[in-house]
């Protein structure tokens, strides 16, 4: 077989069903290999959209996404979607063509290093010099990608190698020496694990997203319930434990609530499970949790230990490890949990009575962001898939969208990548055709990927964004409010398109609500036309999000208001 067909012989034996790309002259035998429609292509219009959609069909279906784009620029307009994957730990196999062997190195024309530029936003890559390695190499790289902490890998075709035929045979295995994750986890330190918690009177539990990598999420919900101890999800982790359970705190961190982040300062024992301590969680390190103790489980042992010091280290698989707790827990018989922590728990009712999130909606009065959120959640009955860019949006979406399932929310959380929301939510789309998918937008964000609106528009995909539109950059903005004496430089969006028409130059339709009494008569409207729709949302410019741990502040110093 050539090359190109190997590629898609291997992609076919890797279940794959859908590459997001757009094509080149150094792809192009794999692009005229796609042809035949074994594989679905999505033509996206820009590469950065297609990594991005690649993302969130990975995070909604737990499958890696694959992209296919081609060299030179080609290959440079994915590394933000390779670092954007790299850091929220997002399974994808993104393959680049590559100028042929002969003249690498040599400038050719879209000639681009593009697995020296990767390295460091890479779990792995790779340059297939042979055809007869070309298998086994994509083998590895799926292999790779999902395996242990899950991230993206890069495999750089070049044209030669795309062309050369040779004996194709897939292989049924990977053993690669030297990466072998760790799953079960250390017996004795989960026993001890067990005993530490049987031990707190002031235990929380801190997940992140890798209790939805690991669909862990069952296992999360038992023990919460079981051992009497209140939990708090990360960004990431959001939907890993039901947000409408008593036990649940809110999410913590700069903009968690005011009863997460009071749980975590006086806790006596943090569990941390599938979480990395990341600054937007932690604040102040010095003051972080300063009376607690810490157990830390993640597959990653690069993690344990970087941010914070751990009591407890377990290495292995979120959801393996939390079984053989929970199994540790229930031979403890006769432990009455409720009763152990009933003090701590009526602590946190107070905190949740008299700390709750609040914003003001007058009915005549500018349109709250805030009250859009929770418009979406009633109308969806918190069963969509909602997808967010980056900035004030992302956070009420956060906030006022209630999860209650794993991989219902996708949005970009460490390196905060603005434009990712609405190409993953066309992702999402794809894996799901059936299901409602919501991308809650920024103004400022929704422009820099808005071109992916005809990507959308050719494939008939019902995705909805719905614009929380206060014309400015809203999170910087509101740093500049608080922090740079109100000084408001390069944030305003007042020269912006008009979003309804724009919607309509590219086929899909767009509707605007100015009244709140507008908002949800506008979703259900969305949702009951099963096309792309833009729904420009206009709310107040000067709402701001709150709580919020100004930088270097302890997790305990929130401003309320």
């Amino acid at each position: 077989m050539q090359g190109a067909e190997i590629f898609i012989e291997s992609l076919l034996a890797e279940g794959v069903d859908t590459i997001f790309g757009h094509p080149g002259g150094a792809i192009l035998p794999i692009n005229d290999a796609l042809y035949s429609g074994r594989i679905r292509h999505i033509l996206t219009r820009h590469e950065q959209g297609a990594v991005h959609m690649a993302e969130g069909y990975a995070r909604a279906t737990g499958r890696p996404g694959v992209v296919l784009v081609t060299s030179g620029p080609g290959g440079t307009n994915v590394v933000t979607g390779l670092a954007d994957a790299f850091m929220d730990s997002t399974p994808i196999v993104v393959f680049t063509g590559q100028v042929p062997t002969g003249v690498i190195g040599n400038d050719a024309f879209q000639e681009a290093d593009i697995v020296g530029i990767t390295r460091s936003c890479t779990k792995h890559n790779y340059l297939v010099r042979d055809v007869k390695d070309l298998a086994r190499t994509i083998k590895e790289a799926f292999y790779i990608a999902a395996s242990g902490r899950p991230g993206p890998v890069l495999v750089d075709i070049p044209k030669d190698v795309a062309n050369a035929s040779t004996d194709f045979s897939y292989p049924d295995s990977v053993d690669i020496r030297g990466y072998r994750p760790t799953t079960l986890g250390h017996a004795g330190q989960i026993r001890r694990a067990a005993e530490m918690l049987a031990a707190a009177e002031r235990p929380v539990i801190y997940a992140g997203g890798g209790v939805i990598h690991s669909e862990a999420a069952a296992e999360l919900h038992e023990l919460g319930e079981f051992a009497a101890t209140p939990v708090t999800n990360t960004l990431m982790g959001l939907g890993g434990f039901p947000g409408r359970h008593d036990l649940w705190l809110g999410m913590l961190g700069m903009h968690g609530t005011y009863t997460a982040n009071m749980a975590m300062d006086q806790a006596d024992l943090v569990i941390a499970v599938g979480a990395r301590f990341d600054d937007r969680v932690t604040g102040n390190l010095e003051e972080f949790c300063v009376g607690a103790e810490f157990i830390h489980i993640d597959i990653d042992p690069s993690s344990i230990g970087k941010n914070i010091p751990v009591t407890l280290p377990i290495v292995g698989d979120v959801k393996m490890c939390l079984q053989r707790l929970l199994k540790e827990l229930r031979a403890m018989e006769g432990k009455d949990w409720y009763a152990a922590h009933a003090s701590w728990l009526t602590q946190i009712a107070e905190w949740q009575r008299d700390f709750p999130l609040l914003y003001e909606q007058d009915p005549d009065g500018e349109l709250m962001p805030q009250y859009v959120c929770e418009q979406i959640y009633e109308v969806t009955a918190g069963e969509a898939i909602i997808t967010t860019e980056v900035g004030q949006h992302q956070m009420w979406a956060a906030q006022f969208y209630h999860f209650m399932k794993p991989r219902h929310f996708i949005t970009s959380g460490g390196l905060g990548t603005m434009g990712y929301g609405f190409p993953a939510a066309i992702g999402a789309q794809i894996a799901y055709p059936d299901r409602t998918v919501i991308d809650i937008a920024g103004d400022g964000s929704f422009q820099m990927n808005v071109q992916e609106l005809a990507t959308a528009v050719q494939y008939d995909l019902p995705v909805i964004v719905a614009i929380l539109n206060n014309h400015s950059l809203g999170m910087v903005r509101q740093w500049q409010q608080f922090f740079y004496e109100g000084r408001y430089a390069d944030t305003s969006l007042e020269v912006s398109p008009d979003y309804v028409k724009l919607a309509e130059a590219y086929g899909a339709v767009g509707l605007r609500a100015t009244k709140p009494d507008e908002v949800r008569p506008a979703l259900e409207e969305a949702i009951r036309l099963r096309r792309p729709v833009v729904l420009d949302f206009v709310v107040k410019m000067t709402e701001n999000v709150f709580p919020m741990i100004p930088t270097g502040g302890s997790i305990k110093d929130m401003l309320l208001a």
